[in-house]
């Protein structure tokens, strides 16, 4: 078992497990679970199952590996093991860590999912050799990972890259701004995510905006995503421009803002919305070039994410 590791990629929505060639990054082999319940009790089965089905197809059994890691959509307090926030989950105040770690028999390593992804970029993918280096995930959420003087960056209480949820807008006299899954108003992530996004288009098409994205989902709001709004953008709707107009200043201000402030040598993009929205992306960008520092961009080089939507459950089986 020397040679292979274990590791969980829990989302809102699945839980995937791999089993990974620790000296490659290679999967050898992964099974992906529906969460037919979030509760914390129930997740734990979950990820059991996956655990117990990614290793059997590996041929070795989930208690003979040394650590089982774990990448969390939320915020995670330190080497705790505490989900402190997983909006998708519904969680607040979770043990998970110890929940599966008492299941499983092994030691469990929890951190959130973004920090695992950057760390499999560190050791396989599009970070590897660099030692300062930011990762930007746009998809369902927003977050990033920190690799600061080659080694991750979970700061004082393992939040630290919280991307998604500094503020972008502050409440004022007869404005209320959007809420965010964290339960607090403004956050970045709740004005950009594909999830915020595609709520706020069906609230604004419902409350009688003009758009050609009700057109391409022939009247079916439930239908609703960023992909559609990208694909409106490419027909003209003014609609899709404003908004675009608006994510892309958002997203590419608050990244031009880390970026300036952390000084990486490198800059990795990734999520779905970014990659699947490439008008987005070009704008975004754009919008990083005018804020940016340029003493900031000196050898600065920005790179989409290598592993894909690998990068989470690599990153996790090899934390240290």
């Amino acid at each position: 078992m020397k040679g292979l590791a274990l590791g969980v990629d829990l989302g809102g929505t699945n839980a995937r497990a791999a089993v990974v060639d620790r000296a490659t990054g290679e999967i050898v082999a992964s099974h992906k679970e529906p969460l037919r319940e979030r509760g914390p009790e129930a997740v734990v089965a979950t990820v059991l199952h996956a655990l117990g089905q990614a290793a059997g197809a590996a041929g070795i059994a989930p208690a003979s590996a040394g650590r089982v890691g774990v990448g969390v959509a939320g915020q995670v307090l330190g080497a705790t093991g505490v989900v402190m926030n997983a909006p998708n989950l519904g969680w607040r105040d979770v043990a998970f860590g110890t929940l599966l770690e008492k299941a499983l028999g092994v030691p469990v390593r929890v951190a959130n999912d973004l920090s695992v992804a950057a760390w499999g970029e560190k050791r396989f993918g599009a970070a590897r050799g660099i030692e300062d280096v930011v990762l930007v995930f746009v998809g369902s959420g927003v977050g990033s990972g920190l690799i600061l003087g080659g080694r991750l960056h979970d700061g004082a209480q393992g939040v630290a890259g919280e991307l998604g949820h500094i503020k972008v807008r502050l409440p004022r006299p007869g404005f209320t701004p959007r809420r965010c899954g964290c339960g607090q108003l403004g956050c970045l992530e709740a004005y950009t995510s594909g999830v915020n996004v595609a709520a706020r288009v069906r609230e604004e098409i419902a409350a009688g905006a003009a758009t050609r994205v009700l057109e391409l989902v022939e009247g079916d709001l439930a239908r609703v995503t960023a992909s559609v709004v990208e694909e409106a953008h490419a027909l003209g709707d003014a609609y899709a421009v404003a908004l675009w107009d608006e994510v892309a200043e958002l997203l590419g201000l608050s990244v031009a803002n880390l970026v300036t402030l952390l000084n990486p040598a490198r800059l990795i993009l990734g999520g779905g919305v970014l990659l699947g929205a490439p008008r987005l992306a070009d704008l975004t960008l754009r919008r990083f070039d005018e804020a940016v520092s340029r003493s900031a961009t000196r050898g600065l080089t920005v790179e989409r994410a290598w592993l894909g939507d690998d990068a989470g459950v690599i990153g996790a089986a090899v934390l240290e």
